[in-house]
């Protein structure tokens, strides 16, 4: 298809706004700011940054314009029954506010409109109309969404048509049909879209606002572009309320790189900003303080990674024959998983990327593949912790050194009253290493023993200390491999430095404190030899 005939699609950022409702998320106005310039700089069209005069936060993040290219949108509920525009407070706030656009939110299913709002439905269609008007005489876009739109329009489908038809004549920019319940299916999306394009709303006037409460936001998402709707909303990482939004870093580069799609229809992302998605992805997760999810289609660490062997030989010889797209579009790679289902394909091409050359006949490469079937028969797992493994190959290769050698560590732990009676905790760790020849013995206090480790450890590393003050250890996750107080434990670490690398690193003993203390090693070693010490 001649992509001049190619239709706009609009994308809609809630992020600042919906995707604050997700538990443990809450923003703060530098949090905001920087989201802000993130989904600018991506190419999204519309950036919602929250509810201008409900709370401090949103007040003073929307004092000024915070997008250079994208359209700045406030978001608010429609004015209030028995009050004219004019005088209420509410809408006084969202005009005050530097904004582009206003979303309002209004409910458009009569059972909402009598239980929650308790006022008539004529009303709720007035403060529509109304509050739209208003809007536009400022000289700002407006758009409405409309809430419970399709659990509405299956209820009562004249109603829902009416909300939406009173606010496009009133002049909004896109009526946004919402499935604020997430449980409506994809056929259903499809259909009802189309029945509201048939009743006089336009396709281009439509948008869609999903929730993920069955797993299905993006193919509702989808399902609306499908039928007609021209504008989808969503969130980074798909956060929000309950089970999320439309996962806009999985629709975008549907949108793109599926022909299906990016042969009838463009976005405002180009290739270039299409790259860098992956990075943006885990930026926010950094930001947001939560690890990031593996399996995030096109941009999680697992998305295209590889674990059989037979499945790594393939994509040595073609990457197409397990990948759906190239990683590289999305600015993610390709990973071969070093596991004990792994063959030589995998290993080479693994040590390959990682800038190690071995010839598959080397007995060396053997020998390594021999220790990594050993070892994770024992519980070790280095698919999550390739700094380990890196570590475990280069040495099985002769090619990097241990850098010092651990003489011997010890820990202890004392619960008591301190002075003011109140019960404490103290952990203490000794640390003996010898670099050199020269030996060196640190001792550091903790919040629980593996932290006292980490700080003995860390406190004097001789002519290495000035490398390591930069690591930081930013994730400790404990797995427990078997049952009962003597199960074997698997500790993976995640550390990274003040340039933003991260890596992970594995332990594997029956003493938590050993497999924490195998895992903090690898880390500081990993950091080094990084270093080229």
């Amino acid at each position: 298809m001649n992509t001049m005939t190619r239709e706009r699609l609009y994308l809609f950022d809630t992020t600042l706004r919906d995707g604050q409702q997700t538990p443990g998320v809450d923003f703060s106005v530098a949090d905001k700011i920087a989201v802000a310039k993130m989904l600018d700089e991506l190419g999204i069209d519309y950036v919602e940054g929250g509810y201008p005069g409900a709370n401090p936060t949103d007040t003073e993040f929307f004092a000024e314009k915070r997008t250079k290219n994208a359209s700045f949108v406030g978001f608010g509920m429609t004015k209030r029954a028995g009050v004219s525009a004019a005088n209420d407070p509410g809408l006084a706030a969202l005009h005050q506010s530097a904004t582009d656009a206003i979303c309002y939110v209004a409910k458009s299913w009569d059972y909402h409109v009598k239980v929650a709002l308790g006022i008539t439905n004529a009303e709720n269609l007035e403060g529509i109309e109304e509050s739209v008007k208003a809007t536009v005489e400022t000289g700002r876009e407006a758009m409405v969404d409309c809430e419970h739109f399709f659990d509405g329009y299956k209820a009562n489908p004249e109603f829902a048509l009416a909300c939406a038809k009173t606010a496009l004549d009133a002049g909004a920019r896109w009526v946004v049909l919402c499935d604020t319940n997430g449980g409506t299916q994809p056929d259903e999306v499809r259909e009802i879209v189309a029945r509201v394009i048939s009743a006089g709303v336009p396709g281009d006037r439509l948008g869609i606002h999903a929730h993920d409460d069955t797993g299905q936001a993006v193919a509702n998402s989808l399902a609306a572009v499908d039928a007609g709707a021209r504008q989808i909303q969503g969130t980074l990482n798909g956060i929000g309320e309950r089970c999320g939004n439309a996962n806009l870093t999985a629709l975008i580069p549907t949108l793109a790189l599926k022909s299906y799609y990016s042969e009838r229809f463009e976005t405002g992302i180009d290739a270039e900003q299409l790259h860098g998605l992956t990075r943006l992805s885990l930026r926010f997760d950094e930001l947001l303080n939560r690890v990031p999810d593996a399996q995030m289609p096109y941009v999680g660490a697992s998305a295209f990674a590889t674990k059989a062997g037979i499945h790594a030989s393939a994509i040595l010889k073609d990457p197409a024959t397990y990948e759906h797209v190239e990683p590289e579009t999305v600015g993610n790679r390709r990973r071969v998983m070093i596991s004990d289902q792994g063959g030589k394909s995998n290993f080479i091409n693994e040590l390959a990327r990682m800038g190690i050359e071995v010839a598959k006949d080397d007995p060396a490469l053997d020998r390594l593949i021999s220790i990594v079937k050993e070892r994770e028969s024992q519980g070790w797992a280095y698919e999550a912790a390739e700094a380990s493994f890196e570590l475990l190959a280069r040495r099985t290769l002769g090619r990097v050194s241990d850098f010092f050698k651990v003489d011997s560590y010890r820990t202890q732990v004392e619960r008591r009253f301190n002075a003011r009676g109140e019960l404490i905790t103290m952990s203490e760790a000794v640390v003996k290493v010898e670099i050199d020849g020269e030996r060196l013995l640190s001792v550091a206090e903790g919040n629980g023993p593996v932290n006292a480790l980490d700080e003995a450890l860390r406190k004097d590393l001789g002519k290495y200390q000035e490398t390591i003050e930069d690591l930081e250890l930013v994730d400790f996750k404990v797995r427990i491999l078997n049952g009962g107080t003597e199960a074997i434990t698997r500790v993976l670490i995640d550390s990274a430095d003040g340039s933003g690398n991260r890596w992970a690193t594995v332990g594997v003993s029956p003493n938590i404190i050993d497999a924490s203390f195998q895992a903090l090693t690898d880390s500081i070693r990993y950091k080094l030899m990084k270093a080229g010490l």
